[in-house]
């Protein structure tokens, strides 16, 4: 993006005149297109938490007795969480007691 030097606008690609040109939509100001224009800029991705919890989250979940749809294995950790407006409902989160090495999150 390209910003007008006397407004501070943000400057469009005009062709009205035939010619490539930046213009500014909110003062007289014009930049002729002369040569090919080319700025790339590699933008860093933000390190992302794990809202959750991650593992540590299920060290201290209480056992249910439910049928996992996964592995069929009859008991399950579950863990509730608030994760909408205070007007609905709680989400529960089920994760399968398996010693399996598939870990079933349902």
């Amino acid at each position: 993006m390209i910003f007008c030097p006397s407004c501070a606008n943000m400057l469009i690609i005009s062709a009205e005149t035939g010619a490539n040109k930046w213009a500014c939509q909110t003062c007289p100001y014009e930049f002729p297109i002369e040569k090919l224009m080319l700025s790339r800029t590699r933008l860093k991705r933000k390190a992302v938490d794990d809202v959750l919890g991650g593992d540590a989250m299920w060290a201290d979940a209480d056992k249910t007795k439910v049928t996992c749809p996964k592995c069929e294995h009859d008991w399950a950790y579950f863990m509730q969480l608030q994760i909408r407006s205070a007007d609905e409902p709680m989400t529960t989160f089920y994760k399968s007691v398996s010693f399996e090495p598939i870990n079933c999150t349902f």
